[in-house]
């Protein structure tokens, strides 16, 4: 197939186009890297010399954090709405969008609502659609990984209040699983939770990544969640995982029923702590 990928080069972007590169698919990337400029593909007449050939478009873009140049607005719902409604115009009806869990009827960040904006824009086209709504990602290149491999690796692991919010961490090769399977599926227009094996605390995943790395279980140090709101707004600007409403975002919780998941698969995904 030929295969419209945006996103190319981000950390899930990254890892899908490996993966039909090994498949033995024909991408057409697009991201900054390949010259692409989002806040200049904001009407359907943009992205249609790109869908030439083209069978199925992947859009994988997503940002954590707003910054001068990359708002939510843009990249997660006035582009992406550009695109699918340039699939139509072009005749390219399979359409694979990479959502986030907790983009529903009580998504209350920007994050959350510019993602379900985008969503509800290709739910409401004439598509084979596929919305993917994925857990918290973890996975080699993955930042928000990174960040939290390093806060499991301190003597005392500081905690988000009390550590227990509810959580389901995906594995990266899990989602990719998915997508590979929306491109064979039969039926399409569906949206689909994409979720690890089973949910956990948060501060049960920071001890695993501990267990992973070979050390013994750390001490905690539970740290109130209105102090850490309050240094979040200084702390954004090094770390954009910190910023408020992400915060917002893990102090809700972050789970799903696995089991659709598990049947669209034909497996259960795997859990923390299973080999990748």
């Amino acid at each position: 197939m030929k295969i419209l990928l945006t996103g190319a080069n981000g950390f899930i972007g990254g890892h899908i186009r490996q993966a039909l590169e090994q498949a033995g698919h024909e991408i057409t990337p697009v991201s900054r890297h390949y010259g692409f400029d989002f806040q200049r593909m904001l009407t359907p007449d943009d992205w249609l010399p790109h869908l030439q050939g083209v069978d199925v478009a992947i859009n994988s873009v997503g940002i954590i954090a707003e910054t001068r140049g990359q708002t939510f607005a843009t990249l997660h719902h006035h582009a992406p709405a550009a695109l699918f409604r340039a699939c139509v115009m072009a005749g390219v009806m399979r359409v694979v969008q990479i959502s986030a869990l907790g983009a529903d009827e009580q998504a209350f960040t920007p994050y959350h609502l510019s993602k379900k904006a985008a969503d509800d824009v290709v739910r409401s086209l004439p598509l084979e659609w596929f919305v993917l709504r994925p857990s918290l990602v973890y996975g080699e290149g993955g930042k928000s990984s990174t960040l939290f491999r390093c806060m499991a690796s301190l003597p005392i692991i500081p905690l988000v209040g009390d550590g227990k919010q509810r959580i389901q961490p995906v594995q990266a090769r899990d989602v990719v699983a998915t997508v590979l399977q929306c491109l064979q599926a039969a039926s399409a227009r569906r949206t689909l939770d994409v979720v690890g094996a089973y949910p956990l605390t948060f501060v049960e995943w920071l001890q695993s990544m501990r267990r992973a790395a070979g050390k013994k279980p750390a001490l905690t140090l539970p740290i109130p969640f209105g102090l850490i709101m309050a240094s979040a707004h200084i702390g954004r600007f090094a770390a954009p995982m910190l910023h408020p409403d992400n915060l917002r975002m893990l102090q809700r919780g972050n789970t799903a029923d696995v089991q659709p998941l598990a049947k669209f698969l034909g497996r259960m995904p795997l859990g923390v702590g299973d080999a990748p």
